[in-house]
């Protein structure tokens, strides 16, 4: 592990300003179980200091997983996951995603709403809320193995998903909409998806049921694109699909797919994740890259480069899996663990904007010093979110009436907000950059971001006699304003 400190420390002046820097927060792993309230928000604000430490800056926070809500939902039961039995409500009225938001944003992180929009019971739920969907219109979802799956062919599925979004979009000031690679169940041997007799009641004219499978999924993320729009147009939507689009039988990589051998989201899953950023309905992807250098079937060097070619059409992240990670060696150092080159690769790739980490809570118990490595060298310095000029390129005014103020016992620097007409116009945060005397001010350079915060004012430590401070502001998307600039 020295070593990978020594090779890895000189590469910090290169961490970039702009990455998504994310951790899934899971719920149906059972964590919050045999917890009380007080117990998990405990638990989960440790959790999140401990990610901001590590230089986390968005949270997807799983909140449906089986038509079921972690969140005070106007459709659904709340779920088991949450307090042990579905629909029963958490005893002090907590409501887990508002107060997941307040928190992420007072350390300056996103919060995504993860949510899974085909499955309605899994193995392992033995009760079923009277109030669940699934009861109430038992038409509406087909058996497939022990789960039940809310069926993608009904329109009247694809109408109720959407009401769940919105209700989430108009309750809750999300920063995003996410969702996981669970579209069409994974496929068990010998067991037959059972919706032939939809399809040929209703083919669409497709000329075969794989298409039309296909095309029943890709109406729901073009109604969702268009929901999220519409409703809160700065709102990100985002999918986390399975790591491999399709295996190309030539064995190598190309616009058909990859070369690998594994589960594929075409043709197994039926969620053609090119289409759908091609289409412009998605605004970032997060493969689930979760295996390591080297792995036959699926190599992460071959899939890694492989999104990065086909799908940049919008931000890719790479979803990385910590235990498996520092599990691995890496094929040119033996002596150490995969993280070094992993993190290499993916930044030497264009459209490779950043990373999430499976999971939250494996960063917090740092694994062959995973979380270690993020805090000392590749999130060494803060970053902004990667920019979505495609929703949104008009950068916020300038912070005004930028000045040095001493409080009580201590210096701040302080300033008021901009004026901003719309709500995608308006400042949400700022960003303080800190110069030595005579030193060239450059707001480019991560290294030189002394703070964010979403106050207008940022207290000043340590001796700072000399030093030029500029303060931008950031509007919900993160475009950037001009600076204004102070010296102390």
């Amino acid at each position: 592990m020295l070593l990978l400190l020594t090779v890895s420390v000189a590469a910090v002046a290169q961490n970039p300003k702009r990455e998504f820097r994310g951790a899934w927060i899971q719920c149906v792993n059972g964590q919050y179980l045999g917890k009380s309230m007080a117990e998990l928000r405990q638990m989960l604000s440790s959790q999140l200091d401990v990610l901001q430490g590590a230089g986390i800056n968005a949270i997807m926070f799983q909140v449906r997983a089986e038509g079921d809500a972690l969140y005070n939902s106007a459709y659904e039961p709340w779920s088991r996951y949450l307090t042990g039995q579905q629909g029963r409500a958490p005893q002090d009225g907590w409501d887990p995603l508002a107060w997941m938001i307040e928190e992420c944003h007072k350390r300056c992180m996103e919060c995504h709403a993860w949510i899974n929009p085909y499955r309605a019971k899994t193995k392992g739920t033995t009760q079923m809320a009277v109030s669940h969907a699934a009861v109430e219109h038992p038409e509406r979802v087909f058996q497939y193995g022990d789960l039940l799956i809310f069926n993608p062919a009904l329109a009247s599925n694809r109408i109720y998903t959407c009401m769940v979004v919105e209700d989430i979009l108009t309750k809750y000031d999300v920063d995003g909409i996410h969702m996981d690679d669970y579209f069409y169940p994974y496929p068990a041997a010998g067991v037959a998806i059972p919706d032939a007799g939809y399809y040929n009641a209703d083919s669409r004219g497709i000329s075969n049921i794989e298409d039309w499978r296909r095309d029943n999924v890709n109406m729901l993320i073009e109604d969702l694109h268009e929901l999220i729009r519409s409703t809160k147009p700065w709102v990100k939507f985002g999918i986390s699909p399975f790591g491999i689009y399709r295996n190309n039988p030539d064995g190598y990589n190309s616009a058909r797919g990859s070369a690998t051998s594994g589960l594929q989201n075409y043709d197994d899953l039926y969620a053609d994740i090119v289409l759908w950023t091609k289409k412009g309905w998605i605004d970032y992807t997060i493969p689930q890259i979760y295996w390591n250098l080297g792995t036959k079937a699926a190599d992460y060097d071959v899939l890694c480069r492989w999104w990065n070619d086909y799908c940049g059409e919008r931000p890719v992240f790479v979803g990385q899996d910590v235990e498996r990670t520092v599990k691995g060696t890496d094929p040119m150092r033996p002596g150490q663990h995969q993280m070094q080159a992993k993190y290499e690769l993916q930044r030497s790739l264009p459209n490779i904007k950043g990373s999430c980490q499976w999971y939250a809570a494996a960063v917090v118990n740092n694994p062959g010093n995973y979380r270690t490595m993020l805090e000392r060298v590749y999130h060494n310095t803060p970053a902004l979110q990667p920019q979505m000029k495609f929703i949104d390129k008009k950068a916020p005014k300038k912070p005004k009436s930028v000045k040095i103020e001493v409080i009580g016992n201590d210096i701040y620097l302080t300033w008021n907000a901009p004026r901003g007409k719309k709500e995608m116009d308006k400042a949400v945060q700022y960003v303080v950059y800190r110069f030595e005397q005579g030193e060239k001010l450059n707001t480019e350079l991560a290294s030189k971001i002394y703070g964010t915060t979403r106050d207008t004012k940022i207290k000043l430590t340590g001796n700072q006699m000399g030093c030029t401070f500029v303060v931008t502001a950031l509007d919900r998307l993160h475009n950037e304003s001009k600076g204004v600039k102070v010296k102390l």
